[in-house]
Order: C-alpha cells, then structure tokens, then sequence
C-alpha cells in the first residue's frame, strides 16, 4: 500500500482507512521508519502520517509501532 500526500498546498496527510492496511503493510512501513529509507524526507513524513493516523484511528495494527510516533499527552490549558 503506498499513499502519497495530498497534491496541495497545506501537505495534508492522506486520508488513511484501516481497513485497507494488512499487518504486513503496517510493519514494512514501520521497517521504512525504523531504517530511514528515503530517497527524500517528504517520504518519510508520509508514512509518519500514515502510521499515525491509523494510531489516531484505533487501529490495532499501528500499536507495535506507537514508538515510533513520539506521541506525548500535552496539557495545552
């Protein structure tokens, strides 16, 4: 599976449905991270944002990977 980010002006992340991603295309995007395997950082960028909109979406498949996204709780009040 290969999303690529929204052709605009904000670089919107794709729109991300879970059940389209298998596990295996959830680890080799994960292995992508892990090895930082681009030939440019917006590569990288899309599969963050893949990852962690299925993270945000509550899709068990991105829970091995939750380290990978450097989520931390912020209290914004």
């Amino acid at each position: 599976m290969s999303l690529k980010l929204a052709d605009n002006a904000t670089g919107e992340a794709p729109d991300v449905d879970p059940s389209k991603f298998t596990a295996a295309d959830v680890a080799a995007i994960a292995d992508r991270l892990e090895r930082d395997d681009y030939s440019d950082a917006f590569e990288g960028l899309n599969d963050w944002h893949i990852l962690r909109s299925l993270a945000f979406k509550g899709s068990d498949l991105a829970e091995p990977y939750r380290y990978l996204l450097d989520l931390e709780a912020f209290d914004e009040c």
